[in-house]
């Protein structure tokens, strides 16, 4: 093979061992044709060696592109907004629900229907099934107790069997088994159940009550009976409760009114002042 030197083409080459720049001439190899002995390709880990000149068809470790692997780190590159998309999110926070005085009647309904009620107080939270108390409200104590026809785990206001209360949790990212906790419960149970909306209404009705039979045995159905054949409350008890007590929350959450003002008038040793406390005083007889 013949090989001619071009003496008017000349171009920077950085050597890799020195980094010291070099003049060296380009050898024009076009005029004879390269034998199949140095035709052999190219080996592949020279192909992926790259002194930072731009080659669509080598992995370039100088150009951001995430379809070709960097050879540098042995990893996809990957852009700006893809890497702000790996980076993992906090976990998101509990869902809630407001608690309106008719939600709150029904809440404690169902207590009242479940022999949770205790007059209203907190020591319903902690009721087990058959009377018991349970000692925290940490975790949902997941024990059996029994009555003579009958053995349950359920625990709490609202009666919530461990897998009923495992579901709730996971659902709406909540922890521990407080009064507050058990309340988020009970409504994402009544949600569940396509109640809510019903709810809302602020009226007790048979078609309420059968939305929430499948869930709490001891509301009943359009039929007036348990939907798993236990004890049931009747539906004019459960009604009757639920209009008073929303009646009295209704009024517990209205403003108050304020107390009248009384204006003072003065300066008060003027005329206008002291004919308007006489005026207070009202009228007076001759001689008394």
């Amino acid at each position: 093979m013949k090989v001619r030197l071009s003496r008017n083409l000349r171009y920077p080459i950085v050597l890799a061992l020195t980094g010291l720049p070099v003049w060296l001439p380009i050898l024009d190899v076009s005029a004879a044709p390269m034998p199949e002995s140095l035709a052999a390709p190219i080996p592949e880990s020279l192909a992926t060696t790259n002194l930072g000149i731009a080659n669509p068809g080598i992995a370039n470790p100088g150009i951001a592109n995430p379809g070709i692997a960097n050879p540098d780190i042995g990893i996809p590159l990957i852009s700006p907004s893809e890497a702000l998309l790996s980076v993992p999110l906090p976990p998101p926070g509990p869902r809630l629900f407001a608690i309106t005085p008719e939600r709150r009647a029904l809440l404690n309904t169902i207590r009242y229907a479940e022999g949770t009620w205790a007059n209203g107080d907190d020591l319903g939270y902690r009721i087990m099934f058959g009377g018991s108390l349970m000692a925290s409200l940490e975790r949902h104590p997941e024990q059996v107790n029994r009555s003579s026809r009958y053995a349950s785990a359920a625990a709490g206001a609202y009666q919530f069997m461990p897998s009923t209360w495992r579901m709730v949790t996971q659902a709406l990212g909540l922890e521990q088994f407080g009064p507050q906790v058990q309340d988020q419960g009970a409504l994402y149970l009544i949600q569940r159940r396509g109640a809510l909306s019903l709810a809302d209404q602020g009226l007790f009705t048979p078609h309420l009550a059968h939305r929430l039979a499948p869930e709490w045995a001891s509301i009943p159905t359009l039929a007036g009976r348990s939907y798993y054949g236990q004890p049931v409350k009747r539906y004019d008890q459960l009604k009757r409760f639920y209009e008073d007590n929303l009646t009295q929350l209704r009024a517990s959450t209205l403003p108050s009114e304020p107390p009248p003002t009384v204006s003072v008038c003065e300066p008060a040793d003027t005329l206008r002042c002291r004919l308007e406390a006489l005026d207070r005083l009202g009228p007076r007889t001759l001689g008394g």
